[in-house]
């Protein structure tokens, strides 16, 4: 699927601050002229209507913004967009086909580690990727490389609960 949308200016004019982008979004090519100066989180959000990622304090000392950038954990409120042109970028709604859940996805329902959820996408995107890299051997472990992603509502230790679990299930 591709789509163009304009935003604002003139792409190419002399002085433009104005770019095409072409983001690969969920296993979607979609085409975007965006101020040069757009993060990912926005050309997500408003752009693109995948409003899964929150914006919490939009100075990258939160996580809810976490999605994935070829695979690797990153802040989308302190990425521009131009910056992931050629790169894949996986957002919450992409990360299970269809109405499957993502193994993480059903551990955070069985383990209730969420309470309000504004953070659990973040959370969530930043734990498949903690999988991904081999940091699960300990809670101590979990928690450290988890740090970036604040819950405000403290549902911590039911988090790791469903961290651990995911990862038990895949070296077992």
């Amino acid at each position: 699927m591709s789509e163009a949308i304009l935003v604002t200016g003139a792409a190419g004019s002399v002085g433009s601050t104005v770019v095409d982008v072409e983001l690969a979004v969920n296993g979607a090519t979609r085409q975007l002229t965006l101020d040069c100066a757009v993060t990912l989180l926005d050309a997500l959000r408003e752009h693109l209507q995948l409003v899964g990622t929150k914006k919490g304090c939009d100075q990258g000392a939160c996580g809810a913004c976490t999605v994935l950038l070829d695979g690797k954990r990153v802040l989308s409120c302190l990425t521009l967009a131009a910056q992931c042109e050629g790169r894949q970028v996986t957002t919450i709604e992409g990360l299970a086909p269809g109405a499957e859940l993502h193994p993480l996805q059903a551990a955070f329902l069985r383990h209730d580690a969420f309470q309000c959820g504004y953070c659990t996408a973040g959370q969530i995107m930043s734990a498949v990727a903690l999988l991904e890299e081999g940091r699960t051997r300990s809670d101590a472990e979990i928690r450290e490389f988890m740090s970036g992603n604040l819950c405000r509502c403290g549902a911590y230790p039911n988090i790791v609960a469903a961290i651990r679990d995911v990862a038990a299930t895949r070296s077992a």
